[in-house]
């Protein structure tokens, strides 16, 4: 593990890589607390499958991946959100939809470019070591406005995901914060493609707050500890996607690493509260 660490100092793109894990999991674990209180987590679904419409078209005309995500994905969010605030299609239809079509135009685009099937596994599973500096900026830019609004902006927030019509007495402009936290959710899972890739991206959204949830009910609480599963599953991930080497020579993806552990963490939350309660029972009983 020493090693892992040393090579971090030394190789730049390692270092860029693994501040990229850092980032990623204190913005999703932030993030996808919200998501998750929201009830969120199969609109954020059909937000990052969406994403790989704009990542399909984006490489067939020859720009930035990652811009085609982000505007395919914005302009997902924002229209579910305006299509099911004003009632004209259910939600879940809206979702559905954009999900099929943004996979479709994805996989469409991808096969008319030469070289796709090179491109395509890095996107749909992540491919860590693509993370350079530019990518580093911009996660580190998202991370400094979510850590922002989260303490700034936090109560309001609150309000909105719990209880809108008192949000609305309150004065609060529930819609445009509604759809400004919809954009933001579009932006984390864009920018952390690279680490988690589009199949994998939402565990790492929905896990770290459920793992949370089940210890505490307070949502600052949830945060908190949200964030910290986040930073240590994906520490430990990359560690362990770095130290494992596969006997035809290759590694296991960090992000496939991440998800693993996550899992573990779930599970054993998830059985230290069932052991917590029958206690609590017998307790009762006596």
């Amino acid at each position: 593990m020493i090693s892992v660490f040393e090579d971090i100092m030394t190789y730049e793109h390692l270092a860029d890589a693994f501040v990229a894990c850092l980032l990623s999991a204190i913005t999703c674990g932030i993030v996808g607390s919200y998501v998750v209180a929201r009830r969120m987590v199969f609109l954020s679904g059909g937000i990052t499958h969406a994403s790989f419409g704009g990542l399909g078209l984006a490489i067939y005309a020859g720009f930035n991946p990652l811009v085609g995500a982000l505007l395919f994905a914005s302009v997902a969010s924002v229209g579910v959100e305006f299509a099911s605030r004003r009632g004209r299609i259910r939600e879940d239809s809206a979702i559905g939809i954009i999900w099929s079509v943004g996979m479709a135009l994805g996989a469409l685009f991808m096969s008319l470019t030469p070289g796709y099937a090179v491109e395509l596994p890095s996107y749909l599973f992540g491919s860590i070591s693509l993370v350079d500096g530019g990518d580093i900026k911009w996660l580190a830019a998202l991370m400094v406005v979510v850590v922002a609004g989260a303490l700034l902006l936090g109560r309001k927030i609150m309000y909105v995901t719990f209880d809108e019509e008192y949000a609305r007495s309150q004065g609060l402009p529930v819609s445009l914060i509604a759809y400004i936290m919809s954009v933001v959710v579009a932006i984390t899972i864009v920018l952390s493609i690279k680490v988690m890739g589009i199949v994998l991206l939402m565990s790492l959204v929905t896990i770290p707050t459920v793992v949370a949830n089940t210890l505490t009910k307070d949502y600052r609480t949830i945060t908190l500890l949200a964030v910290i599963t986040a930073l240590v599953c994906n520490v430990a991930g990359f560690v362990m996607s770095y130290e494992i080497e596969l006997p035809n020579g290759g590694g296991i993806p960090t992000g496939s690493c991440i998800i693993f552990l996550l899992s573990v963490a779930l599970l054993l939350v998830k059985l230290f509260d069932m052991i917590r309660r029958r206690a609590h029972k017998s307790v009762a009983r006596v």
